[in-house]
């Protein structure tokens, strides 16, 4: 049966008509005192996190609805499958088993197999950390340049800063990632060549990005004066092709495992987030990976009406599908978490962002929103206006740790003021004062997601909770969130173009009009201002 189709999905759509222009602070000003609150009602924990989301366009109707469109799409046997190890990418016959690298079940898929990475991630970790592993010249490593795109660098990046205060000050973490020379290039401005220790993260070791950045550094030792046999000591590699990474000259035993059931995006549990364990420590990985088990078990156990990841995907289903909705915010309130909307963009973009069922065949309703924010209370001199008096419905993730990272106690209590007051705002508006231009409709539609503090256990839990928000929203549309063919679309033209700009012989018609206007203004560009500096590429 289409899911259009499903009873509940027929009811969730009859039932939008009665609700769809009710104000919430009607509900909120109509409750009884004899009776629990919203706040009551729509207030769950599990995983170490609480979820509000009482502040949504929903009655106990419509979440009862919402929960038995999750149980008639069969949200929970697709969930089980996916942690038994299933396929549940038939695109590339895999199964996703991200969950399998934070299990502590000895009989989990592939234990004994993970254990083993962790064994050989900590010694390592623990041999740089205590300043054993050093560089040619006899100096320990100092600095960390990690060579990665797409889940080889958000993840990682996002959770070094995040959970900066625990890790050490003697290293320091760079992330290298787009193609752009300008960024490899600062960071060989800011690193020392005989402190520094680069980890080149990629599956395939083909990454266009990611391996021309490492050819970059490692041609820097080179022309430094490092012999070739030298960067053994300031290479490793973490990938699932060993036989192209040790052509590019890193040895077999620096090398760290990826395998072809974890995808970039779900990746940072993995070796993939070595950076991350030489920036925290493997105590504080494993913390890490334990606050994404507790929600791996909250998820897989919790019925679905006390379900976090369950809850926030069906209200994000809610928006999309019936009310039109077209993004979604993310409003971290800890500067702490402000690379987090970009790693939850790749997470939930590039999972969802189909338009094809797992049959093949186009589906007629919206999936994965434009997902997009910044840190609280930046974003609220920046692009709140529009949430307050613009006409766009956004519904809106408010993100807090109750407990401050630091010691300036009055700060945080403005912070978490200024967090609970917008979501309040968003909600109430403002429409009694007379002047027009003051008005603000309200109706705006949040969730509150607190943290009793940002430590390794609940960075991990809140992000296993995304992880899980991601699937559940997949399998109720029905699409595969573990491709992205997209993707190797771009790689491919990007292939093809960049062999033409690198050419001097007359380009073939293989290109549209613009993009061959585009490639001849380049080229002729290069030739004609820069001849000089690009005289070496044009003539390979």
């Amino acid at each position: 049966m289409p899911l259009t189709a499903l009873p509940a999905w027929r009811a969730l759509a009859a039932h939008f008509e009665t609700i769809r222009d009710a104000q919430m602070r009607d509900w909120f000003a109509a409750e009884d005192a004899h009776a629990p609150t919203r706040a009551q009602r729509f207030t769950r924990t599990g995983g170490g996190l609480t979820l509000d989301f009482s502040k949504n366009r929903i009655t106990d109707q419509s979440f009862a609805l919402l929960l038995q469109l999750a149980r008639e799409a069969g949200v929970e046997q697709k969930r089980d499958a996916m942690f038994a190890g299933e396929i549940v990418n038939p695109t590339e016959k895999r199964a996703a088993l991200h969950t399998a690298l934070r299990a502590s079940d000895a009989h989990a898929p592939h234990a004994a197999l993970i254990h083993q990475a962790l064994e050989k991630m900590s010694a390592f970790a623990e041999r740089v950390r205590g300043g054993h592993w050093r560089g040619y010249t006899g100096k320990p490593i100092r600095s960390i340049v990690n060579i990665g795109i797409g889940g080889s660098e958000l993840g990682p990046k996002m959770v070094c800063e995040a959970l900066h205060p625990f890790g050490t000050a003697d290293l320091d973490v760079h992330f290298v990632s787009n193609i752009d020379g300008a960024e490899i290039q600062r960071a060989l401005e800011s690193i020392d060549l005989d402190t520094t220790l680069a980890i080149v993260v990629s599956k395939t070791f083909t990454t266009l990005e990611t391996m021309s950045n490492a050819r970059t550094l490692r041609d820097a030792f080179l022309q430094r004066g490092a012999p070739e046999a030298a960067l053994n000591m300031h290479f490793v590699g973490v990938t699932a092709n060993a036989q192209a990474a040790i052509q590019f000259g890193i040895a077999f035993e620096h090398l760290f495992e990826m395998w072809d059931w974890v995808g970039g995006r779900y990746s940072l549990w993995s070796a993939a987030g070595l950076a991350i364990m030489l920036k925290i420590g493997p105590t504080h990985f494993s913390a890490l990976r334990a606050g994404a088990q507790q929600m791996d078990q909250h998820f897989l156990n919790a019925p679905l009406g006390n379900n976090l990841p369950v809850i926030i995907a069906l209200l994000g289903i809610w928006y999309r599908n019936f009310f039109g909705a077209q993004s979604h915010l993310i409003a971290p309130y800890t500067s702490a978490l402000r690379h987090l909307p970009a790693y939850l963009q790749q997470l939930e973009m590039e999972s969802n962002g189909k338009s094809v069922d797992l049959d093949g065949q186009p589906v007629p309703y919206a999936t994965a929103p434009v997902l997009w924010g910044a840190p609280g209370t930046n974003g609220q001199h920046a692009f709140f206006q529009m949430l307050h008096q613009g006409a766009t419905l956004v519904p809106t993730d408010f993100i807090a740790a109750l407990k401050p990272e630091h010691s300036l106690f009055d700060h945080h209590v403005k912070l978490l003021a200024n967090c609970f007051a917008q979501s309040e705002a968003l909600m109430r508006g403002q429409d009694a004062d007379p002047a027009p231009h003051l008005r603000c409709p309200g109706n705006q539609p949040s969730n509150t997601l607190l943290l009793e503090a940002l430590t390794p256990r609940a960075l991990g839990a809140l992000l296993a909770l995304y992880e899980h928000k991601t699937f559940v929203q997949a399998a109720v549309w029905r699409i595969n969130p573990f491709d992205q063919w997209g993707v190797e679309l771009g790689k491919r033209l990007s292939i093809a173009i960049a062999r033409a700009l690198n050419s001097t012989q007359t380009l073939e018609d293989v290109h549209d009009s613009s993009t061959r206007m585009l490639i001849e203004c380049a080229t002729h560009w290069m030739k004609e201002k820069c001849r000089s500096a690009f005289q070496g590429l044009l003539d390979e």
